[in-house]
């Protein structure tokens, strides 16, 4: 059992008590550390009057939302999943720097219905207080939905979260961050659902072998280029694995195969958007 400092401990008792004067809520749940902290959190304060909402479309791994459905169970909170269509409407299929703007408001303008339906009274998301430091579209996002991020409002940190999610037994206490599978696909490379396939088959394939973080980013051309820790590039460069990968990946739909020699590195294409773009969500 994880024991927590003082401080985290005050942070969390202020965080379930915000939570339990909402009476009610929605929560927006992917299945990572952030969201399922929240889940845990609303059901410890709210019990049946809790509900964690998972939007569904080809933007989210099928093996994710298997394990975000195995974790409410396990958490034991009322669980629904619901299909969001962000791949209509064309500011997100353009995949400019704020599709994420785009996609948070199709979800949220989602759970606004299901909150209406359901009679819950407020809508919540697993913004920490880390997030609110980067560039995130989809902040802005939640605030036009009036969507609370009773986690930032604590001011509780990424680190934070994972010691909370430890001592509470949680198994996504140590996951890697999994954004959605759009955030591999360049800016200004359409986002289709063939693109999402084929990222989420090619990360699959890296997974057998055994690597944890990892992305598979689509560049023009139908190019991919890994990434992996610096410390797991001379495996993929072994002849076997190496072989494997690259006739995988073509099968898949690749036509070309990179391996980022910088490593992995989450965010990776913000740094890659125009500054002017960058600008307007910042």
């Amino acid at each position: 059992m994880v024991e927590l400092s003082a401080a985290v401990e005050e942070k969390r008792e202020r965080f379930l008590k915000m939570l339990s004067t909402y009476g009610s809520c929605a929560v927006a749940y992917s299945g990572g550390v952030d969201s399922a902290v929240v889940a845990k959190a609303a059901y410890l304060a709210l019990g049946e009057k809790a509900i964690a909402v998972t939007g569904a479309s080809a933007a989210l791994a099928e093996a994710e939302l298997r394990q975000a459905c195995e974790l409410a169970e396990f958490i034991g909170i009322r669980h629904a999943i619901i299909t969001t269509e962000e791949l209509t409407n064309p500011g997100y299929v353009a995949n400019a720097p704020d599709r994420c703007y785009h996609c948070k408001s199709e979800l949220y303008d989602q759970l606004q219905v299901f909150a209406r339906e359901h009679d819950l009274a407020v809508i919540v998301n697993g913004t920490n207080a880390d997030d609110m430091h980067d560039y995130r579209p989809g902040l802005h996002a939640a605030d036009e939905s009036g969507v609370r991020s009773p986690l930032a409002e604590c001011g509780l940190t990424k680190a934070e979260l994972r010691q909370i999610a430890a001592a509470w037994q949680l198994p996504v206490a140590d996951k890697p961050a999994t954004p959605c599978l759009s955030s591999r696909i360049a800016f200004g490379q359409q986002v289709t659902p063939e693109r999402l396939r084929m990222i989420e088959q090619a990360e699959q394939v890296l997974r057998n072998l055994g690597l944890r973080e990892l992305r598979v980013r689509y560049h023009e051309g139908d190019m991919a280029r890994i990434e992996v820790p610096i410390g797991q590039i001379p495996m993929l460069c072994d002849a076997e694995p190496r072989t494997l990968v690259v006739e995988e990946l073509r099968r898949i739909g690749f036509k070309f195969i990179t391996l980022d020699l910088a490593g992995f590195r989450s965010g990776g294409f913000v740094q890659l958007g125009p500054e002017e773009e960058l600008r307007r969500f910042s």
